[in-house]
């Protein structure tokens, strides 16, 4: 009887083997990496790649949408909006010990797709990879390493692939929400990504927009099916990231605090006429340096997300050359300094842009107490000379 069970298993076993072979002799094993954050900027919404392990050719490489070229010029490249990345391709190997040394997790989701399928991914990939074609221009939001990749599976698999769900259906995601969730332990980028990019980004996403960060995109092919059936099996972690990231301290706050304090203490309390000189020269450079950075982000460089950044309501570029102006008489241009403040702050609450509120509101306040001074210091020369 045993003997039986055993020839039994061993037939069935060889029996599914061959049946295996039969249904996909590509040789092909393609599958979907998703990378967690790292601690660079640009690795806070992790990564994502695509594998290719050929056993016809012995290869096992990785196509990366998200190379980039670290030298001279590229600060300013990437603020003008103009900077290339590409697509590179490497052994699956050294793509695992970057990682790990790294120390950022690696899943992966390995595609059930017919060999016509994989060959027509592979096909894409080796063509995108060449040099005529591997170069696009990089946008944070609508280019990026994952949309790159989850533009091909509807580009090769045709209108019989649909993703997965991403996102509850009952609740609403803008890609301001999204960026602020990712960069929860770096408080000066969120707060300053939150300053220059504009109302673009405050856009509800659909549940493909969403997939601009890799985890969303590795959700949405764990449900996405083709032709009814599913296209990838259950995901697997190859590599286990790091766990003890915290939010840390929020610096940016304690600073704007100090700063509406150190206002305060400067236009209110008796004998501090020199610390409300110097407090009001900062704040309105500070605020009017934001304001011509804003007009600059929108108006000069290629960057999707800086358009209509109404921020610029409360960053006043004319507050930059106010601050080395003589103050008096200006109790005018303080009251319509004021009036748009507050303008900013109804575009918020009426979700036409958002404001890190947390973080700005002392800065706004130190900006309110100054205009007020300003006004204050106005009625009081006027009266002087009454």
């Amino acid at each position: 009887m045993i003997k039986k069970l055993l020839l039994y298993f061993i037939l069935t076993f060889s029996v599914s083997s061959i049946y295996a072979q039969s249904e996909d002799s590509s040789g092909l094993r393609i599958s979907l990496l998703t990378c967690g954050v790292g601690d660079e900027i640009w690795a806070q919404f992790g990564h994502t790649a695509i594998r290719v392990a050929d056993t016809q050719s012995g290869t096992d490489l990785v196509y990366n949408y998200g190379t980039f070229s670290y030298g001279e010029g590229f600060e300013l490249q990437f603020m003008k909006g103009k900077l290339n990345y590409y697509v590179s391709y490497y052994p699956y190997s050294v793509f695992l010990e970057e990682y790990a040394y790294d120390r950022r997790s690696v899943s992966e989701q390995v595609l059930i797709l017919k060999p016509e399928h994989k060959h027509a991914i592979q096909d894409y990939l080796v063509e995108n990879a060449k040099p005529q074609n591997r170069y696009y221009l990089y946008d944070f939001f609508f280019d990026n390493c994952a949309t790159r990749i989850r533009d091909i599976f509807p580009d090769v698999l045709g209108e019989g692939f649909k993703f997965g769900q991403t996102l509850p259906k009952d609740k609403d995601i803008t890609y301001r929400q999204m960026m602020n969730h990712y960069f929860y332990r770096k408080h000066f980028e969120r707060v300053g990504c939150n300053i220059l990019l504009g109302s673009k980004i405050d856009k509800v996403m659909s549940n493909t927009d969403v997939m601009w960060v890799p985890d969303y995109l590795s959700i949405g092919v764990a449900g996405a099916k083709l032709d009814g059936q599913p296209i990838a099996e259950d995901t697997k972690t190859v590599l286990e990231g790091r766990t003890d990231i915290s939010a840390g301290t929020n610096w940016v706050f304690v600073i704007m605090v100090i700063i509406a304090v150190l206002c305060f203490i400067g236009y209110y309390m008796p004998g501090m006429k020199a610390l409300g000189d110097i407090m009001s020269f900062i704040v309105l450079f500070i605020s009017g340096l934001l304001g011509i950075i804003i007009v600059i982000m929108w108006f000069f460089t290629d960057h999707q997300g800086c358009q209509n950044n109404f921020n610029i309501f409360w960053a006043l570029p004319t507050n930059l050359f106010l601050a080395f102006l003589p103050k008096r008489n200006k109790d005018k241009y303080a009251w319509v300094a004021i009036i748009l403040i507050f303008i900013s702050l109804i575009l918020h609450i009426i979700e036409v842009q958002g404001l890190p509120l947390l973080d700005l509101t002392p800065f706004l306040l130190a900006i309110l107490l100054t205009f007020s001074n300003i006004i204050r210091k106005s009625r009081q020369l006027r009266n002087g000379n009454t």
